[in-house]
């Protein structure tokens, strides 16, 4: 179809899109209403851990579609109870709550923590988090985001967001007091730039809290499974938090996101939390085959390899270009330009003939790179020539 022959009108304005209409995809190829494919370094933001259309998913999809799609989440369902028996098996958490974001997951830890401060910490409700962090899209996660401008776009903002500096230990140490209940970070900081925790803050950090009795909640919406080259980025730290969010690639590109916790913070009473969807077996059937897909024998070191592959290929690429390197964890990772020409090369990759590019600039002086987990380094040595084509243009 042509273009204008989709009714895109109808949509509401919340960004400036290209006009294209995607159609179609397969690994790490989408395709668009022209016939045109694109390399996707994108994946819908780290969501599509397996790239598009994964065999494993799509054949779960359509069992569990003719077999039950929504029971209310009043009751169990199998496929529920057997992604909540994998996640606790392959992390430190004893208990899950499935939802349907990353922003809803976040919003249920929030709830949980200060229902934990409530109970066990004379009403303490105050969460610190990070300045430049990214919590979701939700009034409370906005305010606890600390995303510059988001403070005064939907004002006022939900009180009890105190905001520290990522990697240093004195700035959180000197917000807590006696109305703090937790620490909440992402242990990479995604929309603000890729910015590994260090492993010593993420243990200082542990500690602080530990010394002070309050929890320390880490949004792995964007680094978890497996995107930082092990199934959790908490573990790359050799730390246990007492509360965790997952979205994006739990699912694999289906609506789904859980909010994990240990035992002793379980304190949600009947009636405090829920959700239409949450735990649906048509979503958690699918989310079942992501997790088992990456805790198969070998995978999640495979995702190591390519992602020190490609941070090996953005290095070379600084060294020829005189960029300032790269950052990030497994296969989320930037290259740092030096300067404002990211949001120029996005758009010069996109339009490249006869193939596209897609990439992303997470900030301005920066490029963001998000392949699927099973991206090949014919894919990635690819991708890279053509990211030398756009840049011999500029």
């Amino acid at each position: 179809m042509n273009f204008n022959e989709y009714p895109v009108e109808s949509l509401m304005y919340i960004t400036n899109r290209p006009e294209i209409v995607f159609t179609h995809g397969k690994g790490s190829w989408i395709y668009d209403n022209n016939g045109k494919r694109y390399l996707d370094f994108i994946q819908g933001w780290a969501v599509n851990a397996l790239g598009h259309c994964n065999d494993g998913m799509i054949e779960a999809l359509n069992k569990q579609a003719q077999l039950l799609i929504n029971p209310s989440p009043a009751f169990y369902n199998a496929p529920m109870a057997q992604l909540a028996g994998l996640l606790t098996q392959h992390s430190c958490f004893d208990k899950v709550f499935f939802a349907n974001s990353g922003a809803e997951a976040n919003e249920g830890a929030i709830k949980l923590a200060r229902k934990w401060g409530k109970k066990h910490k004379d009403g303490a409700f105050e969460i610190i988090t990070f300045d430049h962090s990214f919590h979701g899209r939700t009034l409370a996660t906005m305010s606890a985001s600390g995303k510059p401008g988001w403070d005064t776009i939907y004002a006022p903002q939900v009180p009890g967001f105190p905001k520290a500096d990522l990697n240093d230990i004195g700035s959180v140490e000197k917000l807590i007091n006696g109305k703090t209940v937790a620490v909440m970070l992402e242990p990479i900081q995604g929309e603000g730039g890729v910015i590994p925790a260090t492993r010593e803050f993420m243990q200082a950090l542990r500690a602080l809290t530990q010394k002070h009795n309050l929890l320390l909640i880490v949004d792995e919406v964007q680094s978890g499974c497996g995107r930082a080259g092990t199934l959790f980025a908490y573990e790359l730290s050799g730390v246990e938090p007492d509360i965790m969010t997952l979205g994006k690639g739990i699912g694999g590109g289906v609506p789904l996101a859980a909010l994990l916790c240990k035992s002793a913070v379980e304190v949600f009473e009947a009636g405090d939390q829920g959700g239409t969807y949450n735990g649906n077996p048509l979503m958690t059937a699918v989310g079942y085959s992501v997790i088992s897909q990456l805790t198969a024998p070998g995978f999640l070191e495979g995702v190591r390899e390519r992602g020190e592959y490609l941070k090996a290929k953005l290095l070379e690429l600084s060294e020829e270009r005189g960029f300032e390197g790269e950052r990030g964890e497994g296969l989320l990772r930037a290259l740092l330009l030096g300067k404002d020409i990211g949001n120029q090369i996005v758009e010069k990759a996109r339009n490249l003939q006869p193939d596209g590019l897609l990439l992303n600039a997470a900030r301005p002086n920066l490029l963001r790179f998000m392949p699927a987990l099973n991206v090949t380094h014919a894919e990635i040595d690819q991708m890279m020539t053509m990211l030398r084509s756009i840049l011999d243009t500029l």
